[in-house]
């Protein structure tokens, strides 16, 4: 964690928000060229409140790609590995991801993320668990569910179309967001999760092949369920300035 140590964080106050702000600003411009990306249905975002984000994973760049079209700060829960790249792995954390040992119960993790959306915040999650090889949305872990029904918040799913993007050979990317889903008709129980996850996976693998559909037919204003594409989130100095602000105004109540 040499940039750590060194004082990087400073620069936007050690705050996750402030990051995502700074990241948007500085690292969207070239994302979108990167990866001629598109978005669909943004407004379906809660602009505020706790939520779980829940999206397919096919790419390396998923977790960037979704920060940068998403119009909020997203905490990602990430896999241990991920976090033990150098600079990679401080740059995640900069932005306010934490680790998860995979096949195996994190309870830590767990608590962690209930207690980010209990604190209003967005929880950014990859229901299959890991990086689909096939092009197609795996099978979803019950996490999500699991995190949506004992903090009584919505989850947002999102659809994404990013497999076989790379720097050698960049093509269009794609993410649509779909309405909230709220599950508080299903008992917490591990039925009621299970459900829950179908639920869930469902509505991405429907989201997703309108990001597909989306790719394929070179961005079109509006897809074939009637979901319109959305203005890109572009922060203005205005904007980073206001998340600073902000950051000092939480501080000073802390």
């Amino acid at each position: 964690m040499l940039l750590t140590r060194l004082g990087v964080p400073k620069l936007w106050r050690n705050d996750p928000d402030v990051f995502w702000t700074y990241l948007r600003y500085t690292v969207a411009p070239v994302m979108y060229v990167l990866t001629r990306a598109a978005a669909y249905g943004i407004e379906h975002v809660p602009p505020t409140g706790g939520a779980v984000l829940a999206a397919n994973h096919l790419n390396a760049i998923d977790h960037t790609f979704v920060g940068v079209v998403c119009p909020r700060p997203v905490y990602f829960i990430s896999k241990a590995e991920l976090m033990e790249i150098p600079i990679a792995g401080e740059i995640f954390a900069w932005g306010g991801a934490f680790p998860v040992r995979r096949g195996e119960p994190d309870r830590e993790a767990l608590r962690w993320a209930r207690d980010l959306v209990a604190h209003g915040k967005l929880l950014g999650m990859h229901v299959e668990g890991t990086r689909q090889r096939t092009g197609h949305p795996g099978a979803a872990r019950r996490g999500a569910a699991m995190i949506a029904m004992q903090e009584r918040v919505p989850v947002v799913p999102l659809g994404l179309e990013t497999f076989g993007w790379s720097f050698r050979h960049p093509k269009r990317c794609a993410a649509v967001w779909g309405p909230p889903i709220l599950l508080d008709d299903l008992p917490r129980s591990r039925e009621g999760s299970t459900e829950a996850t179908e639920r869930i996976r469902t509505e991405i693998v429907r989201l997703w092949r309108l990001a597909d559909e989306a790719v394929s037919s070179g961005f079109p204003p509006v897809l074939s369920d009637g979901t319109r594409r959305s203005p890109l989130p572009k922060p203005s100095v205005g904007e980073v300035r206001r998340a600073w602000a902000e950051s000092r105004a939480r501080e000073s109540t802390a």
